[in-house]
């Protein structure tokens, strides 16, 4: 198993790492297979959606801000109830395919880690199925 570590901002946001997926599947010269990635935090969460236009990052956070707003009336009294309730929707690991070592996506998908309590370092965990 590998790691990827990001470190997010702001308390809500959505961040690309895409960029970062690609240069792990070149550098452990993965070819042919499934990358899986596995988030072990309970206040963010793994999407792909589109990444060429930024306001769909920005229409996802505010979308799911507006759904789910912090402060409101839940039991889990550590001010983060939203944070574990988002990520929850959003999921904590994606399967995507490698071939020819390239991130199989469409035209305009990236894949996205969505942050609901931070900022924080966050680590994500990269498993490598070879087919």
């Amino acid at each position: 198993m590998e790691k990827l570590f990001v470190s997010t901002r702001s308390r809500e946001e959505m961040v690309d790492i895409t960029a970062p997926l690609r240069r792990a599947v070149a550098g452990y010269g993965w070819k042919d297979g499934v990358l899986v990635l596995f988030c072990p935090h309970t206040t963010c969460g793994l999407t792909i959606n589109e990444g060429f236009d930024p306001d769909v990052a920005r229409d996802m956070t505010r979308f799911f801000h507006t759904l789910i707003p912090q402060g409101g009336e839940f039991c889990h009294s550590e001010g983060n109830a939203d944070a574990h309730i988002k990520a929850s929707l959003f999921g904590v690991s994606l399967h995507i395919l490698v071939e020819e070592g390239k991130l199989l996506l469409g035209t305009w998908q990236a894949v996205w880690l969505f942050e609901g309590d931070g900022p924080r370092n966050r680590e994500l965990w990269l498993k490598w199925l070879e087919a």
